[in-house]
């Protein structure tokens, strides 16, 4: 049997198992943990795709397990929480997350999800192997950036946001559009989204939102590269 490629963790079997058997039914192996120690190990050992973590854990919480899973995987990560404040959400997503679901949910939603990141993941790559923009290169087979001379570590989405931009310097991309790009025309989430991945983006990149060197905002409308990175 090959490796799982999602991973549920929720300390709630109910909630564990009625996951597990939805995704099962839609053809996905799937393991599952009851904590975010017992997380941590399978992810090391199993590299799951798509990680499902819930935030109200035993022990250490989902944000705290989140960021230690960051260190050690790109899986494409679903938070699971009970509460819909934002500032819960905006966490989630400033720490690595690429999306979340608040309880209750429906099970068929979040399978939805799963599969339409699956299919994101398993689109060609473009023919264009390298993007030469100023100071910046990305080399979209190998998937690896490197900007003023150094390599710059990037998750699966902040490079599939940055490739997305470079791929037409100067030209301004709506929220819409780079969700439609990037995590796909199905995606069931808020576009608000976008905005923490490019934060996180510009971190990265050493990049300033008020005098950016690579990606600028149009306000009104969403985000472009500059046509000359530096």
């Amino acid at each position: 049997m090959s490796d799982p490629r999602v991973l549920v963790v929720d300390d709630e079997p109910k909630i564990r198992d009625v996951l597990c058997r939805y995704l099962v039914a839609d053809g996905f192996e799937v393991a599952e943990a009851a904590d975010g120690d017992e997380a941590l190990a399978m992810v090391a050992r199993l590299r799951p795709e798509v990680v499902i973590l819930d935030v109200r854990l035993p022990g250490r919480d989902g944000f705290a397990i989140l960021a230690e899973l960051r260190r050690i995987s790109d899986a494409y990560v679903i938070m699971l929480t009970a509460r819909a404040e934002e500032i819960d959400k905006v966490l989630g997503l400033s720490l690595g997350a690429d999306d979340y679901v608040t309880k209750p949910f429906s099970p068929r939603e979040v399978a939805a999800r799963v599969r339409a990141v699956l299919r994101r993941a398993r689109r060609p790559a473009s023919e264009s192997d390298v993007i030469d923009v100023g100071s910046l290169r990305i080399d979209s087979a190998g998937r690896i950036v490197t900007f003023r001379g150094s390599e710059v570590s990037l998750t699966t989405l902040e490079f599939d946001l940055l490739f997305a931009l470079a791929a037409s310097p100067g030209r301004v991309f709506t929220r819409r559009q780079l969700v439609e790009q990037v995590w796909g025309w199905d995606f069931f989430g808020d576009e608000r989204v976008v905005d923490v991945h490019i934060r996180n983006l510009r971190h990265r990149l050493g990049d300033d939102a008020q005098d950016p060197a690579v990606v600028a905002t149009v306000r009104g409308v969403g985000y472009k590269l500059v046509e000359e990175p530096r």
